[in-house]
């Protein structure tokens, strides 16, 4: 028996996790995320996306695409897998990026080809293993591997463009109207996913993102405490004022 997501679930996920049911009506920013692999396909995508972020290089364009991927990728997925107890299957074969000429900022959603779920049986580890593996290993790890052949971008930023979202996702959004039990379940995830997870689900010899996921300290430019950034997304090339740099850019000159 296939199981899907209920109305409700959907609902959630469409109005507030960049899920979509329908392909985009313009769907000249709109593609199949197997196109990213393919390095033409992909270069041409990279240089079509580059106005939106008044990119100046393709390498710029690369690390700020990637924000958005692992947003659309993740949120969803994380979100049915910690408060639903349900996998959504976001394998690089089964979904679209569906994007939007006019909407600002640019944001892309994702589009499921089959959306039948999975859910957790007898072993609930094991089954979040492979929920695991098909946002990273079967997903992003391939996505950045391609970019980083096509833009020379370091897969360290990459990954900790990923490991951003992450924590943010686990730590304040979905959170957000949690009962007990699945408050207790979401931060037992993201243990799991941070600091006990094999390398092998993300496609990589290690955890790519522990080493983007320890203690926050504070600075002078934030109320609240932040998490200092080891790698620079390039951020600050896009924008008109000088030295506009993320507030845990490591390129700031801190005390």
């Amino acid at each position: 028996m296939s199981v899907k997501l209920s109305a409700e679930e959907i609902d959630i996920l469409v109005s507030d996790y960049r899920l979509t049911k329908e392909p985009i009506i313009d769907s000249n920013y709109s593609l199949c995320a197997q196109e990213l692999l393919n390095t033409k396909q992909a270069l041409k995508y990279l240089q079509k996306i580059a106005p939106f972020f008044q990119s100046p290089s393709i390498l710029v364009t690369a690390s700020l695409f990637a924000k958005r991927y692992s947003v659309l990728t993740m949120a969803s997925a994380f979100y049915a897998m910690s408060r639903f107890d349900k996998g959504i299957p976001v394998h690089i074969d089964n979904i679209w990026v569906e994007a939007e000429n006019n909407a600002k900022p640019w944001l892309p959603h994702i589009r499921l080809i089959d959306s039948t779920v999975s859910e957790p049986i007898l072993d609930r580890k094991q089954w979040r293993d492979e929920v695991l593996r098909g946002i990273f290993a079967d997903n992003l790890a391939k996505v950045w591997q391609s970019l980083t052949i096509i833009t020379k971008i370091p897969k360290t930023i990459l990954w900790e463009n990923t490991a951003i979202y992450v924590n943010w996702l686990y730590e304040t959004k979905l959170t957000e109207g949690a009962s007990e039990q699945e408050l207790a379940r979401i931060q037992e995830d993201y243990h799991y996913i941070v600091k006990l997870a094999p390398g092998t689900l993300f496609g990589e010899r290690k955890n790519p993102l522990t080493n983007y996921c320890g203690p926050k300290v504070t600075i002078e430019e934030s109320e609240h405490p932040v998490r200092l950034r080891k790698t620079c997304c390039f951020y600050y090339q896009t924008s008109d004022e000088t030295k506009d740099f993320c507030i845990s850019c490591p390129k700031i000159k801190r005390q």
